[in-house]
C-alpha cells in the first residue's frame, strides 16, 4: 500500500502554462509560499503548440510577402520559402518539445513543480498521484483548452489535425484542407500555402475572422485567394473519412474533395472535464464563471485564470487575468477586504470586457481592440464607425507597392471617445498597442489630436481617421 504525502502551500497552482507560471510569479513575489502542477510541458500550449510555433512558421511567410512588395528586393525573393529551414528554426523556438529552460524559472522564483495530473479532491485540495497539495489561502487553475472536434461519424479514423498537429508538423503535406474560418484556420491556412501545400480553406459562414470587422476577413480571404488557396465560404463538411491514405471530404453540396491531410480549426472547449471539480460543486467539462478578480462564482478559495473561464481566449489577456488573480490572493491572504466594484484597480480585469487587444498573423495582419460597429451598437452606445484606406497613408507606399488595407474607429458620440480600433494591412499589428493605449485610456478625441504621428510612418493613419471624423 503507499503511504500518501501531505504538502501545505499558501496557493496552489493547476497548470504551469504562461497563466499558471504568472499566478505563480506574482504570488511568490508577494511572499506566498507556492506550488505548480503540470501533466504535460511546463510552459502550456502557447510555448510548444499555439502563440510561439504558429509565429515561428509564419514571420518568414510575412517577411517574403513584405519583400515581394519591394522593387529591388522583389526579384530576389520570387523562389519559395526554405521549409526544412523554416521548420527546424520553428523547432528551435518551442526547444524541440523539451521545457528545461522553464522548469529552471520556475524554480527561480521559488515555487515548487510537482509533475503529474492533478485534481481537485476537495476544497483547497489538489492531488497528484500519491501526494496531496492543501492550500491556506487559494487554488488557481489555470488547465486551459484544448482543440474541440465536430460530431462527424468516423472522425477519430481519419485522424485529423488539430491546432497541436498543424503547428508540430515535421513536414508540408501536398494537399491540406482546413475547416473553419477563425484565427487558426486562417493563420495555418496561410502559413502552410506559403510553406507548400495546397490549401482548401473550408468555411461554413459567411466570410473569415467573423469577431472582426467585416472588411478583415474580406482582405484575408482575397490574400489567400491570391496566394494560391482556394477559399470556400458557405460550406460545411458532411462527411470525411480516410482512404488508402487520402482524406476525403464530402460537403454538404455533395462535392468531394481529396487531401493528404485535413485540419479541424472549429474551436475550443475547457480542459476542466478531469480535474475533480465535482468534489467541490461544479460541472466536470464546464467554462468556469468568475468574477473580475478571478474568483470562481460561489467560492472564497478557488481561481479560474486564462481560457477556462471564456472571458477571452488569448495568452496575453490570460497572463493579465494572472497578475490581477495574483495581486487579489496576495491582498485577500494579508487580510485586506477588496471592493466587489473597482474597475481598471489592480484587482479586477476591466479589459476583458471591452477592452480585448488581437492580433491575426495573415497577410495581411488583422489587428482589432475594444468592439466593432456591431458590437458597440448591441451594447447600447451611440457610436460612429470611421473608416480610412490606407493608401492614403505616405507610410503605406513606402512600406510597399500596391498597398492594400483599411482602418476603422468607433467613436463613442456621447463621450467622444473610441470604443474600438481595427487595423488590416501588412505590417500593422504592431501599431494595435497604441489604439489600446486610447481605448483603455479613454483619451478624448480632442487630446488626441495632440498625439501626432511622426511622418513618414504606418501611424499617420491615426491622423488619417482623426481627419476623416472631424470633415464627414
Amino acid at each position: 500500500m503507499t503511504e500518501t504525502e501531505t504538502n501545505t502551500y499558501d496557493v496552489v497552482v493547476l497548470g504551469a502554462g504562461p497563466v499558471g507560471e504568472n499566478v505563480a510569479d506574482r504570488t511568490r513575489a508577494a511572499g506566498l509560499t507556492t506550488a505548480v502542477v503540470e501533466s504535460e510541458l511546463v510552459g502550456g500550449e502557447c510555448s510548444y503548440w499555439a502563440c510561439m510555433p504558429s509565429k515561428a512558421l509564419l514571420r518568414p511567410v510575412l517577411a517574403q510577402a513584405d519583400a515581394r512588395r519591394l522593387p529591388g528586393l522583389a526579384e530576389a525573393v520570387r523562389g519559395p520559402l526554405d521549409t526544412p529551414a523554416v521548420l527546424a528554426r520553428r523547432n528551435w523556438f518551442t526547444g524541440d518539445w523539451t521545457d528545461d529552460g522553464q522548469v529552471e524559472w520556475i524554480k527561480s522564483i521559488g515555487a515548487d513543480l510537482y509533475r503529474g495530473h492533478g485534481r481537485l479532491t476537495g476544497p483547497r485540495e489538489v492531488t497528484v498521484g500519491d501526494t496531496v497539495l492543501t492550500a491556506r489561502h487559494a487554488v488557481a487553475v489555470a488547465t486551459g483548452t484544448r482543440a474541440a472536434l465536430p460530431d462527424l461519424p468516423g472522425l477519430a479514423e481519419v485522424r485529423p489535425w488539430t491546432s497541436r498537429d498543424a503547428t508540430s508538423a515535421q513536414s508540408a503535406p501536398g494537399r491540406l484542407v482546413v475547416v473553419g474560418g477563425g484565427v487558426v484556420a486562417t493563420e495555418m491556412a496561410t502559413a502552410w500555402q506559403a510553406l507548400g501545400s495546397q490549401v482548401t480553406l473550408l468555411v461554413r459562414g459567411k466570410g473569415l475572422l467573423d469577431r472582426m470587422e467585416p472588411f478583415a476577413g474580406e482582405l484575408v480571404a482575397e490574400a489567400l485567394t491570391a496566394a494560391g488557396a482556394d477559399v470556400r465560404t458557405g460550406t460545411s463538411v458532411a462527411s470525411v473519412s480516410r482512404v488508402d491514405g487520402t482524406v476525403v471530404v464530402v460537403t454538404d453540396t455533395g462535392e468531394r474533395i481529396e487531401a493528404d491531410e485535413i485540419l479541424f480549426a472549429t474551436g475550443r472547449a475547457p480542459r476542466t472535464d478531469d480535474i475533480g471539480l465535482e468534489t467541490v460543486g461544479l460541472t466536470p467539462g464546464s467554462w468556469l464563471s468568475v468574477d473580475d478578480s478571478l474568483r470562481v462564482d460561489g467560492t472564497d478559495w478557488l481561481y479560474a485564470v486564462g481560457d477556462i473561464n471564456h472571458r477571452a481566449l488569448l495568452t496575453h489577456q490570460g497572463k493579465y487575468q494572472a497578475r490581477i488573480a495574483g495581486a487579489a490572493i496576495a491582498a485577500r491572504a494579508a487580510g485586506t477586504d477588496l471592493p466587489e466594484n473597482a474597475p481598471w484597480s489592480a484587482y479586477a480585469a476591466t479589459a476583458d470586457h471591452e477592452s480585448v487587444p488581437q492580433v491575426v498573423f495573415t497577410d495581411p495582419e488583422a489587428a482589432a481592440v475594444g468592439l466593432s460597429l456591431t458590437e458597440a451598437e448591441a451594447a447600447g452606445h451611440r457610436v460612429r464607425a470611421v473608416d480610412v484606406d490606407l493608401s492614403s497613408v505616405s507610410g503605406a507606399g513606402l512600406y510597399g507597392e500596391d498597398y492594400k488595407g483599411r482602418a476603422r474607429m468607433i467613436v463613442d458620440l456621447d463621450e467622444e471617445i473610441l470604443r474600438g480600433v481595427t487595423f488590416v494591412g501588412p505590417g500593422l499589428g504592431e501599431l494595435i498597442h497604441s489604439a489600446t493605449i486610447a481605448v483603455v485610456g479613454q483619451v478624448p478625441i480632442a487630446r488626441l489630436w495632440h498625439a501626432v504621428p511622426s511622418y513618414p510612418t504606418l501611424s499617420e493613419v491615426w491622423l488619417r481617421l482623426l481627419e476623416a471624423y472631424r470633415d464627414n
